[in-house]
C-alpha cells in the first residue's frame, strides 16, 4: 500500500470513527424543514438503482433529524432514481445536456495559471458518461421540483452527512436567507454543501452564516432550490459541461446563496466511479499529480467465454469482451483445428475465445464443462457438427443488428458483470490483428538473438500476460513493411519546425516542468535542457515537443544524442489518451548503455476513457555503447499486428500481438521528452549539481500512411 492509499484509508478510518460517534448523539431538530411558508417542505434523494445501500445509507443519516413539526426528515424525503452512465441509452445525446465544453469554463470556476498557459482557453473538451449522467440526474430533479408543490426542496446526492451541527448551521442560514428574499418568496438557489474552488471563489459576505457566491463553487451534494429557481434552470438549459461548473454561470441570475460553511459534507468511505474528463488537462498542466498511473483493474472472471461472430470488417465483440476486462483471444477461421487437448493450456491463458475453430471433440469438450459460457452473433456461419445443440442456459445469441447503445445490457446481464460507463465499441479493423496471438513458438524463440534483452516487471491486468505464461522479449525476426512508405515530415530540428510543437506541461509521476524556455534550436539540432525550477511541486524545468498531427502505421525515427546523469530519462515514443496506447524509447541517463522499450495498450474505441497502466510492458536492450555520447538513429516500426525497434537500421527488439500485450491501434503523436521520474526506480535519484543536462535531437522523421489508409489495407480481401 502506498502513501496515497495508507492516508485514504486512514481518512475513511476516521470519519467511520467519527460517524459512529455522532450516530450516538440524539436526534436533532432542524426547524428549517417542515410544513407551511417559509420551510423546506421535501428532500429528493438522488440515488442509482444499483446503490441501494448507498439509499439505507442516507436514510439513517435522515433519521437522525427532525422537521419543526417534530417528524422524521424521513416523513418529507423521497427517492429520485438517478440516470446511470451505464446505461447507453440514457446518456445518449440529449437537448438537455451539451457534452462539450471549453477549458475556459474551468478556469472560469477555478483559475490555474498552469492550465491557462498550457491549454487557451477555447479548447474543446468532451464531458464523460458519467458526467453526463449526473447532469442529466440533476435535470431531472430540477423537473420534480418545478411541478411539485413544495415552494422550496432540498436536492442531495446519494453520499452525503451532516457534520456536527450542521442543524444550527442550516437554521441559521435558512432564516436569513427567507429574510433577505423575503419579497421574492424565498431563496430561489441556497448551497448547504459545496467546495470551495482551490479557495479561489469570490463570494459577497452577507452575514447571519450566509454569503453570495459570485463563482468558484464546487459540487452539487446538497442545495434548496425553489420551484421558481428551477424553473429558471430549466429555461437556461441545455446544461454546458459538468452540471456544478455549469450551475457557476447561473448564480447571478438565481440570486444564489451560500452557507458561510458547508453543514453537509461528501462521505469519505464511499467509492465512486465517476470519471472527469478535465483530469487529463489538470494532469498535463502539473495541476495534479500522482506518482503512478492508474491501477488497472483486476482481471474479469466470468468462467471461459467461446464466442462466434458474423464476421466483417471490424471486431466489436471482441473489444467489447477485453473492455470488460477479460484476457481476449481471436482468430481468423484460418488455423488449424482446436481439439480437446490443446484446450487447457489455451483456456487458462485467455478468459474469451472468439472465433475458435474448434475441432468436434474441443466443442463437446467444452458443452460438457459447466463453467463455460457460449455467445454467437445472429448471422454467424454455423458451428462444427456433431456434438448436438449447445446449453441454452449458458448460451446467448447476441442479435449482429442491435443498436449500440443497446448491447451492453444483454451481453453484462449474460456475463453477469456491470455495464461499463464507456460506449459500446466498433472494434478495431479485423486486418489490425488486435487480439491475435502471434507470438512465435519455443523452436524459433531459440535462435540466438543480435541484442541482449531483459524484461522488466509488468503491469499486473487483463490486457498483460503475466510472467507464468513464460514472456519473454523477443528475438528479432525481420517482420515484412506491410505498407509502402511515404515520408510525411522529415525535420532537422535546427530551426523550429511547422510540424511539431514545443509542449507547456507535464505529467504525473514527473518532477520536470516542460516549458518552451527548455527547448533550444541551434545548428546542432533541438537541445532539451533539464536545469533547476525552484518550484515546490515540480523543481525541474525541462523541454518537450510533439507533432501537430496524430499518425497511423508507419516508421517514426530521430537521431538523438541522450541526457547523461542519474533521475533523466530521454523518450522518444508514440502516445495518446482516450484510451491510453503508448510505444517507448527511453534512454535512461544514470544506465546509457541500454534502451528500455515499452507498450502500454488499452481497448476501446477512440473517445474511450481507459488509461489504466504504470509499468505497462517494458524491456531492456542491452545496445553496445553509450548512448549518451554521441547520436545514434533510433526508430519505431509500428505495423497491424508488429512492431520494431531499430537502432542505427538494425531491428533490436519486436513485438506481435500479446507478445506480451496486444498492439496499439489508434493513430498517436509522436513525442519527445527529458523528464525526470519522481520514482527513484526507473532512473534513481538526480544529482543536482550534473545539471544543466541536455539532450538533442534531429533529424525527426515520420514515414506512414493516413489512418483511413491503413484502415482500408488492412481489411480482408
Amino acid at each position: 500500500m502506498n502513501l496515497n492509499d495508507a492516508s485514504g484509508a486512514l481518512r475513511g478510518l476516521t470519519f467511520r470513527v467519527a460517524r459512529a460517534v455522532l450516530g450516538l448523539l440524539p436526534h436533532g431538530r432542524i426547524s428549517a424543514f417542515g410544513t407551511g411558508d417559509g420551510k423546506i417542505g421535501a428532500i429528493l434523494v438522488v440515488n442509482l438503482d444499483r446503490q441501494p445501500q448507498r439509499w439505507r445509507r442516507v436514510r439513517r443519516e435522515l433519521g437522525r433529524f427532525r422537521t419543526s413539526d417534530g417528524a422524521s426528515l424521513l416523513s418529507i424525503t423521497r427517492r429520485l432514481a438517478a440516470v446511470d452512465a451505464r446505461d447507453g441509452r440514457a446518456v445518449a445525446a440529449t437537448a438537455d445536456v451539451d457534452a462539450t465544453y471549453r477549458v475556459g469554463d474551468q478556469l472560469h470556476v477555478q483559475p490555474d495559471a498552469r492550465l491557462e498557459a498550457c491549454f487557451g482557453a477555447d479548447v474543446p473538451v468532451r464531458m464523460t458518461r458519467q458526467e453526463i449522467a449526473v447532469a442529466r440526474s440533476h435535470v431531472e430533479a430540477w423537473k420534480a421540483v418545478m411541478t411539485g408543490s413544495e415552494d422550496h426542496v432540498l436536492v442531495l446526492e446519494d453520499d452525503v452527512w451532516f457534520r456536527r451541527g450542521a442543524a444550527a448551521m442550516i437554521d441559521r442560514g435558512w432564516s436569513a436567507a427567507i429574510k433577505r428574499c423575503s419579497n421574492e418568496g424565498g431563496p430561489e438557489l441556497l448551497y448547504l454543501s459545496y467546495a470551495d474552488a482551490g479557495g479561489t471563489a469570490e463570494r459577497i459576505e452577507l452575514g447571519d452564516g450566509l454569503f453570495r457566491p459570485l463563482r468558484g463553487l464546487w459540487f452539487l451534494s446538497g442545495y434548496v432550490l425553489s420551484r421558481k429557481g428551477a424553473a429558471s434552470l430549466l429555461r437556461a438549459m441545455p446544461v454546458i459541461g459538468p452540471v456544478d461548473l455549469w450551475m457557476n454561470y447561473r448564480f447571478e441570475a438565481l440570486g444564489a446563496l451560500a452557507l458561510s460553511s458547508p453543514a453537509i459534507l461528501q462521505r469519505q468511505d464511499a467509492g465512486s466511479d465517476n470519471s472527469y474528463s478535465i483530469l487529463p488537462y489538470l494532469a498535463r498542466a502539473g495541476t495534479v499529480d500522482a506518482s503512478s498511473g492508474p491501477v488497472p483493474p483486476d482481471r474479469t472472471r466470468v468462467g471461459t467465454v467461446l464466442a462466434w461472430t458474423a464476421g466483417g470488417k471490424q471486431e466489436s465483440l471482441a473489444m467489447a469482451l477485453s473492455m470488460l476486462g477479460l484476457r481476449v483471444r481471436a482468430f481468423d477461421g484460418d488455423e488449424d483445428e482446436i481439439h480437446a487437448r490443446d484446450l487447457p493450456s489455451l483456456l487458462g491463458t485467455f478468459d474469451a475465445i472468439v472465433d475458435p475453430p474448434l475441432a468436434p471433440s474441443a466443442l463437446s469438450a467444452a458443452i460438457v464443462s459447466t463453467d463455460t459460457k457460449f455467445l454467437m452473433e445472429e448471422a454467424m456461419p454455423p458451428l462444427v457438427s456433431g456434438p448436438g445443440p449447445l446449453p441454452s442456459a449458458r448460451t446467448l445469441v447476441f442479435p449482429h443488428d442491435m443498436p449500440d447503445n443497446e448491447r451492453w445490457r444483454p451481453l453484462c446481464v449474460f456475463l453477469g458483470l456491470d455495464e461499463p460507463a464507456q460506449a459500446f465499441p466498433a472494434g478495431a479493423a479485423r486486418g489490425f490483428r488486435i487480439f491475435r496471438d502471434d507470438r512465435p513458438d519455443t523452436a524459433r524463440r531459440a535462435v540466438a538473438p543480435l541484442f541482449r534483452r531483459n524484461a522488466c516487471q509488468l503491469d499486473d491486468s487483463p490486457w498483460v500476460l503475466p510472467a507464468r505464461n513464460d514472456w519473454r522479449p523477443s528475438i528479432p525476426m525481420a517482420g515484412p513493411a506491410l505498407f509502402a512508405e511515404r515520408n510525411l515530415v522529415h525535420a532537422m530540428m535546427t530551426t523550429a519546425p511547422s510540424s511539431f510543437r514545443a509542449l507547456v506541461e507535464t505529467f504525473p509521476g514527473n518532477l520536470a516542468s516542460f516549458e518552451r524556455e527548455g527547448l533550444l534550436h541551434d545548428e546542432e539540432g533541438v537541445r532539451l535542457v533539464v536545469n533547476k525550477a525552484g518550484a515546490d511541486s515540480r523543481p525541474y524545468r525541462s523541454g518537450a515537443f510533439a507533432s501537430v498531427q496524430a499518425f497511423g502505421h508507419g516508421r517514426f525515427e530521430a537521431e538523438i544524442k541522450a541526457a547523461s546523469g542519474r533521475g533523466l530519462v530521454t523518450g522518444f515514443f508514440l502516445h495518446r489518451d482516450a484510451p491510453r496506447q503508448e510505444i517507448d524509447v527511453e534512454l535512461v541517463g544514470g544506465d546509457p548503455t541500454r534502451m528500455l522499450v515499452n507498450v502500454y495498450f488499452n481497448p476501446g474505441d477512440d473517445g474511450a476513457t481507459m488509461a489504466f497502466g504504470y509499468r505497462g510492458s517494458p524491456c531492456r536492450i542491452d545496445l553496445g555503447f553509450d548512448a549518451t555520447l554521441d547520436f545514434h538513429c533510433y526508430a519505431i516500426d509500428w505495423q497491424p499486428g508488429y512492431i520494431a525497434w531499430l537502432v542505427d537500421g538494425r531491428i533490436v527488439h519486436e513485438r506481435v500481438g500479446w507478445d506480451p500485450t496486444p498492439l496499439p491501434h489508434l493513430p498517436m503523436h509522436l513525442h519527445a521528452n527529458l523528464w525526470v521520474p519522481r520514482s527513484e526506480e526507473l532512473a534513481g535519484k538526480i544529482d543536482d549539481e550534473t545539471l544543466p543536462a541536455m539532450a538533442i535531437f534531429r533529424n525527426v522523421s515520420v514515414k506512414a500512411t493516413s489512418m483511413t489508409a491503413a484502415f482500408k489495407a488492412a481489411q480482408p480481401a
